[in-house]
């Protein structure tokens, strides 16, 4: 596949690196050619120095002959126009990155389409559905749902507390529970997709795929207490934070500390049962004067991702049981892991997630990215007369650095061993380290 991408920030780069892991043509675009060259000595690709919404550029980027484009500038009339002038120019399909929440209406995506860009992104919208993900499940690091939460994904820190599953294989466990499967571990700075004999340790983050039904259980063996969150601080009135305080006020009590004087005006004039301070969220008086100490989760959405650390950091000393901290220099996601950040949102890679599965054959249902692994989670539908669908799972020969999760079928969702025969229609969920990706393709288109 032809991918050309337009804007060599940290999002167009960062998905410039992983779809060439998968041998796709890639073209790279940016105005700013200090930028290409960077990116352009570590991946194999090909840049041209133009803008995004110059038809002479996008020609020299041989857009005619491309399969996708996507336009990740800065600038979102840019990315808009980049994909109308594309599609024109013959690309099959266009991607735009917006800043602009009213785009992403369903009611107005059919007048995007019309113009010529099939598909938006806007990631403050899917970074705040992670933060509200986070703290609605406040015993795990990671969380994700398939399918609208008939299967769920847990990303959870193990204790010496988890007695049932610390020092056991993955085979023993299934003995005792089938109700959730272990996919991905993340130890010290190794991802490993596990095979039966391998044990979870001590210190391990684990990736557990369950149903909701079993969530409790996977819970209650991990040595996870579920507790409530009802007081949520927000450091930060960001366009995330409002994003997701949009889904939460009407639940929460939810507090935002803000240093900006007009956006916390705008803030209080938007959100009726927010309570505004306008202050310097690194100020320890503040925090304790504001009541930290009584707050359940602590989300920390500045632009700094040094400040959101230690202030999550600061959090949890003062007692709270949940942090969210937005990081977008991925050198201090592991540091963050390291020093018990409760989750970790990267706009970077909730992005490539969502634009990843347009790269893919096999027909997506969803992709995550899981922060602080190479680990990568999708959701795919077999059809008829694919591989995945002649024979048992445990004859399929699936790629070792690879492993199917669930099935959702229906109504109905279930942990898929060896003996599942996975049939046409079904959604499956699956998780792989990049360089499988491309091989799991095979098994479903």
């Amino acid at each position: 596949m032809k991918v050309v991408i337009a804007g060599a920030g940290e999002v167009g780069t960062h998905l410039a690196r992983m779809l060439s892991k998968d041998d796709h043509e890639i073209v790279l675009m940016d105005d700013d050619n200090d930028k290409l060259q960077l990116i352009a000595n570590q991946v194999d690709l090909l840049t041209v120095n133009g803008a995004a919404n110059s038809i002479e550029d996008l020609k020299e980027a041989g857009i005619a002959k491309a399969d996708l484009f996507i336009a990740v500038t800065p600038y979102e009339s840019r990315n808009v126009l980049a994909c109308i002038l594309a599609k024109d120019l013959g690309v099959k399909k266009t991607l735009a990155r917006i800043n602009n929440a009213e785009y992403i209406r369903k009611v107005n995506k059919p007048k995007f389409v019309e113009l010529g860009v099939d598909e938006l992104i806007y990631p403050e919208s899917l970074a705040a559905k992670e933060i509200i993900a986070s703290v609605k499940q406040p015993g795990a690091r990671v969380t994700h749902e398939f399918s609208g939460g008939k299967l769920m994904l847990f990303g959870i820190k193990i204790r010496e507390n988890a007695t049932e599953i610390v020092n056991k294989s993955l085979a023993d466990i299934a003995q005792v529970s089938d109700g959730f499967r272990a996919v991905a571990i993340t130890r010290e700075d190794n991802t490993i997709i596990p095979k039966g004999k391998d044990q979870i340790l001590a210190g391990d983050i684990v990736y557990f795929v369950t149903t909701r039904d079993s969530m409790q259980d996977l819970y209650n063996k991990a040595g996870k207490t579920f507790f409530g969150v009802k007081n949520i601080m927000f450091l930060g009135g960001s366009r995330i934070a409002q994003r997701a305080i949009e889904k939460l006020e009407d639940q929460f009590n939810v507090k935002v500390i803000e240093q900006n004087k007009e956006r916390c005006q705008q803030i209080a004039d938007r959100f009726s049962n927010v309570l505004v301070i306008n202050g310097d969220g690194r100020n320890l008086d503040l925090l304790k004067e504001e009541g930290i100490d009584k707050m359940d989760a602590f989300v920390a959405v500045t632009g700094n991702s040094e400040t959101n650390i230690l202030t999550c950091q600061l959090a949890k000393k003062m007692g709270v049981k949940r942090s969210v901290a937005e990081i977008e220099n991925i050198d201090f996601i592991s540091l963050a892991e390291q020093i018990g950040i409760g989750s970790v949102i990267n706009k970077k890679f909730i992005a490539a997630s969502f634009i990843y599965r347009f790269s893919m054959h096999s027909e997506i249902s969803s992709i995550k990215c899981l922060t602080a692994t190479e680990a990568e989670a999708v959701e795919v539908i077999a059809h008829e007369g694919s591989k995945v669908t002649t024979r048992l799972v445990k004859q399929l020969d699936f790629p070792d650095n690879a492993k199917i999760g669930g099935v959702i079928r229906g109504d109905q969702s279930f942990i898929v061993t060896g003996e599942t025969q996975i049939q046409s229609g079904d959604r499956v969920v699956v998780f792989a380290l990049p360089a499988a990706i491309k091989k799991i393709d095979k098994f479903f288109k």
